[in-house]
């Protein structure tokens, strides 16, 4: 897994901003990270945070 934050607070922060300013969708995000969705929405689950795709970040 490329080198994104492990602890799932610095995860949301990291990833939306990602979302934000790089990606349109979180498919594409992961395609460029080399990563599976489920890397980024299991662990954002756990801390009770849930992808939107209409607003293309985590909530």
């Amino acid at each position: 897994m490329p080198n994104i934050p492990k602890d799932p607070a610095m995860l949301l922060s990291y990833i939306n901003t990602q979302l934000r300013d790089y990606y349109p969708s979180l498919e594409e995000c992961c395609h460029s990270l080399g990563i599976q969705p489920e890397d980024l929405t299991l662990p954002l689950a756990a801390i009770d945070y849930h992808y939107d795709r209409e607003r293309n970040q985590f909530l």
